[in-house]
């Protein structure tokens, strides 16, 4: 059939190229160029109207920069490596992001304001109610600048990005998904997060919501032991302890034309004791011109309804599964014999020890144990976890640590916990990434995991620190504007991210009293808190082109923090040391005792060393600031 949209096309771009032999001045050259970059421009996928962010715009003239909160800090332990919460606008911190962790990112988890129409997103500082017109282009153009980045932090080898939204974008949401990562495997998952419902004006009550896993490389879902609230999203797969497969194959493939070496008899004696396969039969040849050997019973792979099968193997490997023991045969009745076998799984799981071999039967069959096998599963893509609760797990287990509603719309800590799990398992030294960390679920679900595993996963959280609406008015009558002392400590980031994370890192609500129970699936009490440490990071912005003092002078002060991010470490002047300039050599080098405690050393790349000063620095095998960094800023300036 004819495409007419693309006849239309190109009858117009030969219109077009005749009004550029008659106006051939470069004003009209451009304005013909533009029209058909327009009309070239994708026809199939998810088109929508582009906007800019003032974040762009502040970028042209303005480098983003990190800068320590030095009241905000927690060390549980020195040996350990940090984790990070991000304050700013989550743009400006995945463009630094991009520096420091471009490819490492393991697990991005991330629950982006769901544009239900009801003020719930700013877009430019600018509420986007569901009055505007462009709502949804502001919500994908804005998906779309991050999605992007982080699709370049992702691990491209194996990586997942884990995306929530309910039913407002999820459609737009998925097309735009699979735009961005064409060759990944993408999956939605339907999660119920309150069964009494969200009720919706002459709309049917939302009990769920969705859950996108984009899986990158060779990324794949980890089965997993699973609580026994899970066991009803897990019966399809049902691989749960020992299971024997039937000889008789069922399903495709399972006439006798389909594998006619699979078509032969086994006998039986009268008791029902094996005696040994025949000879596959050839098609055309029926059952009955086989003569069965005296004082025998043939049974032929037959179906229920009376039809010719064919069994699992051809006699030479049923032969060998026969001879290993992994044949089982039931009771001989009405000339009938059920016979079954021991799949490949379960030989799998008996080589890697997880069924043992208690013994052997008269018959030759081996007796598997698997009262000691922890079943594990992959789950279903409908999701009804009761531990999943946004309500239960989410607002009030928030309430319970704040002690005051402060967040709105929390995820359950356990759907976040699973959902990253699937993936991260078997990463014992995973870098998780939420860029919409909101009131810090992603750090607190991280943490369980490590304390549930004894893992050394990482966490980077980025959160601006705005306020509700509310709020925002009430401080505007009072006189108060943003920017002030009382406004920026109401902001999210300052007044949830942060106290949520300390204390359930420390084991106790905001007033310092010891949390309350344990920890679901794992009963880890939630007094113990974690072995976690945490620092607070700030964006800001430094001019690129600076009037008064050199730019390299002023992105100096700020390659302490991209260093602690890169590596997930502290820049202690003890253990890890910044050389910035020959006095910071001069320093460290005079100084034989602390020197002996050096183990990571970063030097400026433009500092030049003497042979002498070289060896020393060499015998603590020392690393120059990466260039990606700020080396483009720095060569754009001419510096």
């Amino acid at each position: 059939m004819a495409n007419l949209s693309k006849i239309k096309r190109d009858r117009m771009i030969e219109f077009l190229e005749q009004l550029k032999k008659q106006h051939s001045d470069d004003a009209s050259i451009r304005a013909f160029n533009e029209i058909e970059n327009q009309l070239r421009d994708k026809k199939y996928g998810l088109v929508w109207e582009e906007h800019s962010e003032q974040v762009d715009d502040t970028l042209k003239e303005n480098i983003p920069v990190l800068v320590a909160d030095e009241e905000r800090r927690l060390c549980k332990d020195k040996s350990l490596l940090w984790n990070f919460i991000i304050e700013g606008d989550n743009l400006q911190a995945l463009y630094l992001l991009e520096k420091t962790h471009k490819g490492k990112i393991d697990c991005i988890y991330i629950d982006p304001p769901y544009n239900t129409g009801a003020r719930d997103w700013k877009y430019n500082n600018d509420y986007v109610d569901g009055n505007d017109v462009y709502r949804h282009s502001k919500w994908l153009s804005m998906m779309k600048t991050r999605l992007t980045i982080a699709k370049e932090l992702l691990n491209p080898d194996n990586s997942v990005l884990i995306c929530t939204i309910d039913e407002k974008e999820y459609m737009h949401l998925a097309c735009l998904l699979e735009e961005l990562f064409p060759t990944a495997k993408m999956q939605m998952v339907s999660s119920v997060i309150n069964v009494k419902g969200v009720a919706r004006d002459k709309e049917f009550a939302r009990v769920n919501e969705y859950v996108f896993f984009i899986q990158v490389g060779d990324a794949s879902v980890e089965r997993l032991n699973l609580p026994s609230e899970w066991l009803g999203n897990v019966k399809s797969s049902g691989r749960d302890k020992l299971r024997l497969g039937s000889l008789l194959r069922s399903g495709s493939n399972s006439e006798r034309s389909h594998s006619p070496g699979c078509f032969y008899p086994l006998y039986f004696s009268k008791d029902g004791k094996f005696s040994h396969a025949g000879e596959p039969l050839p098609l055309g040849v029926s059952t009955d011109s086989v003569q069965i050997p005296e004082g025998l019973v043939a049974i032929w792979p037959m179906h229920k309804n009376g039809s010719e099968g064919v069994w699992q193997y051809s006699k030479s490997g049923f032969e060998k599964l026969l001879k290993d023991g992994f044949v089982f045969f039931g009771k001989l009745k009405d000339n009938k014999i059920g016979v079954s076998y021991a799949p490949k799984g379960v030989q799998d799981k008996i080589k890697k020890g997880e069924f043992l071999i208690k013994g052997t039967r008269e018959d030759g069959s081996v007796i598997i144990d698997d009262s000691e096998y922890e079943a594990s599963y992959i789950p279903g893509n409908q999701w009804s976890i009761p531990s999943h609760n946004a309500t239960e797990y989410g607002t009030k287990l928030i309430q319970d640590i704040l002690l005051s509603k402060r967040f709105t719309f929390p995820k359950s800590l356990y759907a976040v916990h699973d959902a990253v799990r699937f993936f991260v398992a078997s990463k014992p030294n995973a870098i998780v990434l939420d860029f919409f960390a909101g009131s810090g679920t992603t750090g607190h679900a991280v943490n369980l995991l490590n304390a549930e595993d004894n893992g050394h996963r990482t966490w980077i959280m980025v959160t601006n620190n705005e306020i509700s609406e509310a709020e925002a008015k009430e401080f505007e009558q009072q006189g108060i504007k943003k920017g002030d002392k009382a406004w920026e400590e109401k902001g999210i980031a300052k007044y949830v991210t942060w106290p949520r994370t300390i204390c359930s890192i420390n084991g106790v609500d905001v007033n310092g009293n010891a949390l309350k129970g344990d920890y679901i699936g794992s009963n880890i009490p939630m007094s113990d808190g974690f072995n976690a440490n945490v620092k607070y990071l700030k964006c800001e912005w430094t001019p690129r082109k600076p009037q008064d003092y050199l730019l390299s002078n002023a992105l100096g002060l700020h390659i302490k923090e991209m260093i602690e991010l890169q590596y997930a470490i502290e820049i202690d002047n003890v253990k890890n040391v910044l050389i910035l300039n020959k006095d910071d050599f001069k320093n460290i080098a005079d100084n034989k005792e602390t020197f002996e405690q050096i183990e990571n050393v970063w030097v400026n790349q433009n500092i030049i060393f003497n042979s002498t000063e070289l060896k020393i620095l060499e015998s603590k095998k020392y690393k120059y600031i990466p260039k990606e960094f700020f080396g483009q800023e720095l060569r754009e300036a001419a510096e």
